[in-house]
Parts: structure tokens; sequence; C-alpha cells
């Protein structure tokens, strides 16, 4: 079985290195890894090459390539194109993986004997401060967990080649939250998704400004709204029930609460009061502004918004069970 690894790379000549040794340390082969260089301005392209003239094998197949249009999502389409792999694994360029997580990957997959079209690993965030904590990891509830803690970013699964191509591939217009508006299109296809639910086997990089995730919103304003409104707009359109249409929509709503409190949070409360009047407008018309809403989800949800802005962890669970 062959594992095809696609990593986008802009501008990281002096991190890409660390991120290819992990995938060279790889326990599993075969394995094909494609790089493409999405228009750096620096020496990405070069460090690329090298690696690819070193390692190049047999059992461990190097291309290089690049993309002009400058997303992840363009970069990532670019590298699918040249794929050979049953099975694809995004990954980015300043993360690490363990040197079983393709093992795992392939142990997964050979257990369901071709009856899976996602496997969901563990992995840690690592944070400016040297802090590590595990990200959220759900094995049920998958949509409503995507829309709050993004269990599908990039670097956390494998995904079977003949699954993916029903998706349309990645919306190479988005630059931000791409792999979250993904995740959530996969799941509205129904896949048969696996969790490895052993110790985590990725570590992702929020460690500031060299960090491909960041660290800030505010900057970005107005990007995030579109993708919510996006994938609000997936949801309403998808042929899921009624009932089910209704509680994705209002986490939807609810994750642009959690926006506006992260602008809050970084002292831009011209942006977060509009975003939050307009994300509990939605709630509220949702409920019927009934006496539900009025008396129970209302004030709690205006309390989340607090606890969020004043950086307070665990209001996505309570969340999950209000909506």
């Amino acid at each position: 079985m062959l594992f095809t690894i696609i990593i986008p790379v802009y501008n990281r000549a002096d991190l890409v290195r660390r991120t290819l040794d992990t995938v060279l340390a790889q326990t599993y082969r075969p394995l094909q890894l494609v790089l493409v260089d999405n228009c750096s301005t620096d020496d990405s392209l070069q460090v690329l090459q090298q690696f690819a003239q070193e390692h190049d094998a047999p059992d461990f197949h190097v291309v290089v390539t690049q993309e002009q249009k400058h997303t992840a999502g363009a970069a990532r389409n670019r590298g699918m194109q040249l794929a050979t792999g049953q099975w694809i694994v995004f990954f980015d360029s300043d993360d690490e993986m363990a040197p079983s997580l393709l093992e795992a990957y392939s142990r997964n997959v050979q257990r369901k004997q071709g009856q899976a079209d996602i496997v969901s690993v563990r992995s840690l965030l690592v944070f400016p401060d040297g802090a590590r904590r595990e990200a959220p990891f759900f094995t049920s509830d998958l949509l409503a967990n995507q829309i709050l803690h993004s269990q599908l970013a990039t670097q956390r699964y494998a995904v079977s080649r003949d699954f993916f191509a029903k998706t349309a591939g990645w919306n190479d217009d988005l630059p931000g939250w791409n792999d979250w508006e993904l995740g959530i299109r996969m799941l509205l296809l129904r896949p048969r998704v696996l969790f490895d639910d052993n110790d985590p086997m990725v570590l992702i990089n929020h460690k500031g400004e060299d960090s491909i995730t960041g660290t800030e919103f505010h900057t970005r304003a107005g990007q995030w709204e579109h993708v919510i409104d996006l994938v609000r707009a997936q949801v309403e359109e998808s042929p899921l029930p009624q009932a089910e249409k209704r509680r994705y929509v209002r986490l939807l709503d609810y994750r642009r609460l959690v926006l506006a409190a992260q602008y809050r949070r970084e002292g831009c409360r011209d942006l977060a009061q509009p975003l939050a009047t307009q994300a509990l407008n939605a709630l509220r018309d949702s409920y019927g502004g009934g006496l539900v809403w009025r008396m129970c989800v209302g004030p709690m949800a205006r309390l989340l918004y607090r606890r969020i802005a004043r950086g307070k962890r665990g209001a996505a669970r309570i969340a999950r069970l209000i909506f």
C-alpha cells in the first residue's frame, strides 16, 4: 500500500528540514513525498530540491514542484495532481510526525480491509511559551466536533484517494481555515472514519510568528467570517435531516460567537461587538426567541462569550450540549 505525503512550503527554508527529517524517519515504506513550493521568496525551493537529491529512492520517492497561486489549498491541489498513493496524508511544513505515524495509518487501514475512508489520529499542540496540550480528540459526533474543534485539521488524518476524489479537492480561494472547511465538506459526505486512540503522533506548531497556524485573528478579520458563511450554506444545502441541519447551523453561529470573543480578547471591540450581536441574533431566531432561549440558552451563550473573551477553556464542551 502506497501512501503519498503532500507538503506545501512557503518561506520555510530555515524550518522545513526539521519537518522533512520526521518524514524521512518514518518506519513505513513505500512512501511518496510531494513537496510544493508556493511562491517562496527565500531558499525554500533549493532546500526541497537538495532534500530530494539526497533522499529520493525506490521506496521513498520525492517529487518537488511549484504552484504559483499563493494559497495552501492551491498548493495541496497541485500536490494531488502528482500523487500516486492509494492513501493521502496532508501535512504542514513546520510540524512534526512521530516515526510510527504512517505505520499506524497502514495498520488501521489493513485492520478494516478496505472498509475505511479516513483515519484520524491524536496530536499535540505546542504554544509560544513551550507549553504542550493535546488537541481535542473525539470518536463520535464528529461533524459537531469538527465545527467546534477542527479535529480533521490538515495534519491529523489520512484519507483514501478514492474518497477524496468525491470532494472536489481543497478550496484554493480560502487563505485561512481551509482545512476546517474541507473537513466539514468531507464529513457531509458521510465517510467511514477510523480512530487511532493511541498516544499522540503529530506535533502541531503554534509557536508565534513562525507558525503557519498563527496566533491571532483580528489581522485577517473578514476572512474567517467568510469561511463560516460558506460552510453554513453548505450545511443548509446538504441532504441532512432538518433537525441535524438546525443543530449544525446553531453550532456554526456559536463558532461565529467564539470568533467575536477572540476579537474581544485581542482588544478589538469594534470587531467583536457587531459580530457577537449577529451571532446571538441568529441563535435567538433559531429558537424562535421563546422561553428556552430567554431563560436558558441565551444567558448561557452570553456567559460562554464572556468566558472565552477572558481566555478560559472548556466552553466548546458546554456548547455541544446546549445547542
